[in-house]
């Protein structure tokens, strides 16, 4: 059984690393940890949360790779909360949680973002029509990384 101050430092982890969920699971005993609250959605000019550390761990090609919020031309842009690697679906061989034409509605998860080994829902801010799925499953993606154009 887990002590309250190992309880306190999981939600702690969770808050100051931009994570938006976090389970664990140790003999009969589970915890579930969701953060509420405002999503991490790139608005041109809008206010960012400082990178997750690994993000140092990342290629600088991966980088360089990442088109640049201006460069979308959309102001319904869905960006990477985390430094991670996407996945498309809910598991290998599953079909994708949405494609290109797809009506999606505010809360609808769009992906998942994997990073140390814990699985982070993106969920759509908006609603609308998916025009475009800006990263490709499995690609690892940069904190603030354009990942859905919604019109």
């Amino acid at each position: 059984m887990m002590e309250i101050k190992e309880i306190i430092e999981l939600i702690r982890a969770v808050s100051e690393n931009s994570l938006t969920s976090f389970e664990l699971e140790q003999g009969d005993t589970k915890i579930s940890i969701e953060k509420k609250g405002p999503k991490m959605v790139q608005v041109a000019g809008a206010a960012v949360m400082e990178p997750v550390a690994a993000a140092a761990a990342v290629p600088a090609a991966s980088v360089a790779a990442a088109p640049k919020a201006e460069d979308i031309h959309s102001d319904k842009v869905v960006t990477s909360p985390l430094v991670g690697t996407f996945y498309n679906a809910s598991a290998p061989g599953a079909e994708p949680f949405v494609k290109e034409g797809d009506t999606v509605k505010k809360g609808q998860v769009l992906g998942i973002i994997e990073a140390m080994k814990l699985m982070n829902e993106i969920e759509s801010e908006y609603d609308g029509v998916i025009e475009a799925v800006l990263v490709s499953n499995e690609e690892v993606v940069e904190y603030g990384q354009p990942l859905f154009r919604i019109r």
